[in-house]
């Protein structure tokens, strides 16, 4: 919704899964409608996401009735 593709988030979700490692895009910021990170808690991907968001001082898992709150400009 933040990026401007609301009801997209496939779409979204295949245009970041093409970006170039050394991308400076803010892909972790990406969650899911329930606030949540998509990846299954034990992968490599949803630690490297739940960190990048804890490095910034962001919870990992900010729960949908925050998100309001949490939509970066």
């Amino acid at each position: 919704q933040a990026a401007g593709y609301s009801g997209n988030a496939r779409l979204v979700g295949q245009i970041l899964k093409q970006l170039p490692s050394d991308s400076s895009i803010p892909w972790f910021r990406v969650i899911n409608a329930q606030g949540k990170i998509s990846f299954p808690e034990s992968s490599e991907h949803y630690l490297s996401q739940k960190n990048a968001l804890m490095a910034e001082g962001h919870p990992a898992l900010i729960g949908k009735s925050h998100l309001s709150k949490k939509l970066w400009p």
